[in-house]
């Protein structure tokens, strides 16, 4: 590994360690959109492995989202979220079955559609560049 990438994980573990709830929460769907893509372009290469490891990291961001939900503190709209979250992990599920591109573009549609109102509201409803440039994918 070299001190450039060490120094980058470094970096990012600083980032989440002192990131507050709300940046937390938008790290994790800028997460969980990268790692959709690369799902994407797993199936799209035939890469089965690519595909099921990216499609597992996004499922475990989901739940990870699913599990810190307060749902007696959000009432409705947790309730909402906790559907929402569910019916996207059951997409991906489908996905890895499948290796279907389908179910992980609307999942990753729904992510974007979450990030975009989190960034909203942390910026006071002013919107932030285009997510596409926001959430990179490498490879």
């Amino acid at each position: 590994m070299s001190n450039q990438t060490t120094a980058y994980q470094q970096y990012k573990e600083v980032q989440v360690k002192t990131a507050n709830r709300s940046k937390l929460l938008i790290m994790l769907y800028q997460g969980c959109i990268k790692f959709l893509r690369l799902a994407k372009r797993g199936v799209q290469d035939n890469n089965i492995e690519m595909a099921n490891n990216n499609i597992i990291k996004s499922q475990k961001i989901i739940i990870e989202l699913m599990s810190t939900l307060n749902r007696e503190k959000g009432g409705e709209i947790a309730d909402n979220l906790y559907s929402l979250y569910d019916y996207m992990n059951r997409q991906l599920i489908e996905a890895n079955i499948k290796k279907n591109l389908a179910p992980i573009e609307i999942v990753e549609e729904l992510m974007l559609e979450l990030l975009d109102s989190w960034q909203q509201l942390v910026n006071g409803g002013k919107r932030e560049e285009e997510n596409e440039t926001k959430v990179r994918v490498k490879g």
